[in-house]
């Protein structure tokens, strides 16, 4: 009788998923620093104005911010601000989500739930195959009223778009190749065989999307660094007969991370190789880690420093386009400083 019942709630539980998958939507719920071995460290840092899926104020709609809003007409406005209205200002709502803390160059992990977007693209049609794109900002200077257009698609990786107050960190796919939510769905089924992984208190049964990105070198310690994750994901024309002309979707995460001081002398180095076959609840997405690895390096002698390292390592040319690549094996020199987080 007891497995019955258990088996009923199951089988609800997939039900309620099925039914409210479509609606439900993404956010960078945590950021935490990466370690030299691809393994996630220290504490994690949240948001402006997180409100933690534990507390008894928690909707979508306190975390979801959509750019153009339900309810408008399709269309990006030069008004629109690019932050939630709860995320414009530099601060975090209580103690219990306070801001990452990192070293300049650190490798940092945004982490957020794909919610059936990935593994059942058939409750949307005409959206793109890679789930959408994803990009990631940073300036030292923010605006408390930023505006959407004039960061994204303005702000490039050299720093010179725009009004130059920021550069564009990262872009990627929003299906970094190995992320589900369960349920019946085949990508689903195919990625839990895949990618197992043991159940925890944060994720449950699913395996949460992320984009590793690293900080600048140039980040300067003592102050915060801003970050503006941007998920762009449209509808194409004439995919859905309801929406002839395409739809414009856009979603946004507004956070901040204090950079801090390396406490490892400069002249002190570690040699660490992406652990394989490591937990996947706290582990960087190989690809993704290999590419930022190599990203950092100068483009004149296509070499890479390491943070507060002597070290430089040879490393190729980064893909031009946002791709799922293979898992890729990366050995480098780096330093990484974890430090205890403080709220805002």
């Amino acid at each position: 009788m007891l497995r019955s019942h258990n088996n009923s709630l199951v089988l609800f539980g997939l039900i309620f998923i099925l039914l409210t998958t479509a609606g439900a939507h993404s956010w960078v719920e945590q950021l935490m620093v990466i370690a030299p071995n691809g393994t996630f460290v220290g504490s994690p840092g949240y948001p402006r104005g997180n409100v933690l899926r534990t507390d008894s104020s928690f909707s979508d709609t306190a975390m979801v911010n959509l750019i153009p809003p339900n309810g408008r007409p399709n269309k990006i406005l030069r008004s629109d601000s690019l932050c939630k209205q709860t995320q414009q200002k530099q601060t975090q709502k209580s103690k219990d989500s306070p801001r990452l803390q990192a070293s300049p160059g650190a490798a940092i992990a945004l982490r957020f739930q794909e919610n059936g977007h990935v593994t059942l693209p058939q409750n949307q049609v005409g959206k793109p195959h890679n789930r959408g794109t994803v990009y990631v900002y940073g300036t030292t200077q923010p605006k408390e009223n930023e505006k959407l257009l004039n960061v994204h698609g303005v702000w490039n990786k050299n720093g010179t778009g725009g009004d130059r107050r920021g550069v564009l960190l990262s872009t990627q796919n929003f299906d970094d190749g190995r992320c589900y939510q369960v349920n019946s769905g085949g990508i689903s089924q195919k990625r839990q065989a895949e990618f197992p992984h043991e159940a925890d208190q944060l994720m449950g049964g699913d395996l949460w999307c992320q984009q590793d990105i690293a900080l600048p070198f140039e980040a300067p310690s003592g102050q915060p660094y801003t970050l503006y994750w941007v998920w762009d994901w449209p509808t194409a024309p004439r995919a859905d007969p309801g929406l002839p002309e395409g739809k414009q979707e856009i979603y946004t995460t507004c956070m901040d991370v204090d950079v801090v001081d390396s406490t490892v002398p400069s002249h002190s180095r570690i040699q660490m190789r992406y652990i394989e076959d490591q937990s996947l609840n706290r582990a960087a997405i190989p690809s993704q880690f290999a590419e930022i690895m190599g990203y950092r390096g100068s483009r004149r002698t296509g070499a890479v420093s390491s943070p507060s390292s002597s070290v430089v390592v040879a490393v190729g040319t980064p893909p031009a386009s946002p791709v799922i690549s293979p898992v890729a094996t990366v050995t480098t020199f780096v330093t990484v400083t974890v430090s205890p987080t403080v709220c805002s």
